[in-house]
């Protein structure tokens, strides 16, 4: 049949009707919240690069992961800094480093707030890179086996889900077996499993600290050209134990997001990077956008293209509408 039998307007025509038949919803439950620890105490430090967002260290990090909590929203993403950089990036797995104390301080504190953590060492290798550099060049088993240090170091301290980011081939295969032969088989692995070299972490970069000291990350990162490739990625990091697969970063690559969708049943997670946040933030600053319209409607965006799980430093902001709704 078509018009006038059918007239898509009848349920477009009030609030209550539209939302009836809503396609896609957004829930609080769907956020993660990612969150930045340096070394030191008493620091809550504004970062230059994404306004509204903060350093802060170990002891202070716990007020504004129980708000985090209070909204609802389940989950925390840590990223962590160097308390010296060297060229393995050895403070990336010591037991007293600033991601593991805050780890500890809010399984204390929060114990029902889930603890992700980011696994990597571009923030602590003194080459800025992702993986341990020798001779030049990036050594991948080698650096396999050191994010695997990491993921075990953070499980001790309590962390839910370890997050490799890194992008080096086999690694979650190396930090699952770490894992199991140390007893945490119950620590989940989120992998970064299609994250692209891409433009838009600009003002991580700044966060983390981590620019890297020559080159670029084209050798481990994906060539933004290639959405089969990610599909290869992703069977792979499945059947190296990942629980959960993510796309990075979302806004740029819904594409990748559905395709996984269609492709996997496995949890699939989507990355709303810095580049995109500080995208909408400074155009809602210039009155481009209504800002609360254009975060949702971003943000509703990557949840229709398939993603389950969304990291996004809108979270609490979302929450707070969601909840008000």
């Amino acid at each position: 049949m078509s018009f006038p039998q059918n007239r898509l307007r009848r349920l477009r025509k009030n609030e209550t009707i539209r939302k009836m038949v809503e396609e896609t919803k957004l829930s609080v439950s769907d956020f993660v919240y990612p969150m930045f620890v340096k070394p030191g105490k008493d620091i809550k430090e504004p970062i230059a690069s994404m306004s509204g967002l903060y350093h802060y260290s170990p002891d202070t990090i716990i007020e504004p992961a129980k708000q985090i909590h209070s909204l609802g929203i389940p989950a925390v993403l840590l990223f962590g800094q160097a308390r010296k950089k060297d060229e393995p990036g050895s403070d990336a797995y010591a037991q007293d480093g600033a991601v593991q104390q805050a780890i500890r301080n809010i399984k204390e504190n929060v114990p029902e707030l889930l603890v992700i953590t980011d696994v990597c060492l571009c923030a602590y290798t003194d080459s800025g890179h992702c993986g341990v550099v020798r001779d030049g060049k990036i050594d991948n088993d080698e650096s396999c086996r050191t994010l695997s240090k990491v993921a075990l170091s953070h499980a001790q301290a309590g962390a839910d889900i370890v997050a490799p980011s890194d992008m080096m081939d086999g690694r979650v295969k190396y930090i699952r077996q770490t894992l199991e032969e140390n007893g945490f088989e119950e620590t989940a692995i989120m992998s970064y499993s299609a994250k692209y070299a891409s433009a838009y972490y600009g003002p991580f970069r700044d966060v983390a600290d981590s620019a890297p000291a020559f080159g670029d990350r084209k050798s481990y990162q994906m060539n933004p050209a290639n959405a089969k490739e990610a599909i290869r990625e992703i069977q792979l990091d499945i059947e190296e134990g990942a629980d959960i697969v993510m796309v990075k970063p979302a806004l740029a690559y819904l594409d990748v997001i559905l395709r996984a969708r269609q492709r996997f049943d496995v949890p699939v997670a989507a990355y709303n990077v810095s580049g995109e946040y500080m995208m909408i933030n400074t155009a809602a600053d210039a009155g481009v956008f209504q800002r609360e319209k254009i975060i949702m409607e971003t943000t509703l965006a990557i949840k229709r293209a398939g993603a389950d799980i969304i990291i996004s430093y809108f979270a609490d902001e979302i929450a707070g509408i969601l909840n008000n709704a």
